[in-house]
């Protein structure tokens, strides 16, 4: 699968830092290789959408819209049952434009340890007239563009930042030099995530064969074994706990019939996954 550059592939000028696009569409796509070049805002209008990064992953409908961090991700779009297509706008903007904003409202540093590539937000009656006012901005002139566009940068953070703290702001910022930390970071985050190795991948942005032998040094098990037995160990869960019926879970779990993951089961814990339950 191709991996898309945004917003390269939009052809847009590559000359401003803050661009805004109006991106509709008529075909579907799933976990669609993605690298985001800049940080975007994708305000969905129409449709549905899913992505995973390396340690988040959302799934939302035009109630909500994401904040996601420069860098790749997988992204699935499916179109709106009413209207047949999928619709977001696009508000990219750099790392530099970031550190500018901080620096002019002096921010105070974050105290939070745990930083995430995407962040999800509801619309509310503000948001939705931000959208529609970047709408209204796209038929102006691209000077005028350029410069009201800088404004409203920093009206959207400033927004979020009053309702939901700076968090998600220097969530942002973070370049973790702790790659092996990241590393198992994605791993752990998908682990339930019906992901290929090809796709975690490049979440983790390593070439399959780099990534098998990253995985086997830090899990000391191969990749298909290691998700086997955090499925599986899922799948008990779920029917001790949650009392599911092994029908109800074992496509969840990522089996492709039931009868394979009773055996997959049987030979983890010993006994039938209904044994199990009633133990």
């Amino acid at each position: 699968m191709e991996t898309i550059i945004l917003p390269d592939v939009l052809n847009l000028s590559s000359s401003k830092s803050i661009v805004v696009y109006d991106y509709k569409s008529t075909i579907e796509i799933s976990k669609q290789q993605i690298l985001l070049s800049k940080n975007t805002f994708s305000f969905l209008r129409e449709g549905a959408k899913e992505v995973f990064f390396d340690n988040s992953n959302y799934a939302i409908d035009n109630s909500e819209f994401l904040l996601m961090k420069s860098g790749n991700c997988l992204m699935t779009e499916k179109l709106s049952s009413e209207s047949k297509y999928y619709r977001s706008i696009l508000f990219f903007f750099s790392n530099e434009d970031v550190l500018q904003f901080m620096r002019k409202f002096n921010l105070e540093t974050s105290s939070s340890k745990i930083t995430y590539s995407t962040h999800a937000f509801r619309y509310d009656s503000f948001i939705t007239r931000f959208v529609d006012s970047l709408l209204d901005i796209l038929k102006l002139s691209k000077s005028i563009q350029e410069n009201i566009l800088k404004a409203k940068f920093e009206e959207i953070m400033l927004y979020l930042i009053d309702l939901n703290g700076v968090d998600f702001l220097y969530s942002l910022m973070e370049n973790s030099g702790h790659q092996n930390l990241q590393f198992i970071q994605t791993i752990e985050n998908n682990k339930l995530n019906k992901l290929t190795i090809k796709e975690l991948s490049f979440l983790s942005n390593m070439s399959v064969s780099t990534f098998k032998r990253e995985f086997e040094k830090n899990f000391n098990s191969s990749p298909i074994k290691w998700f086997q037995d955090k499925r599986l160990e899922h799948a008990a869960y779920l029917l001790k706990i949650k009392s599911k019926r092994p029908s109800d879970i074992f496509e969840e779990i990522g089996y492709e019939n039931l009868s394979n993951f009773i055996q997959a089961f049987k030979t983890k814990f010993k006994v039938t996954p209904k044994q199990y339950q009633s133990n």
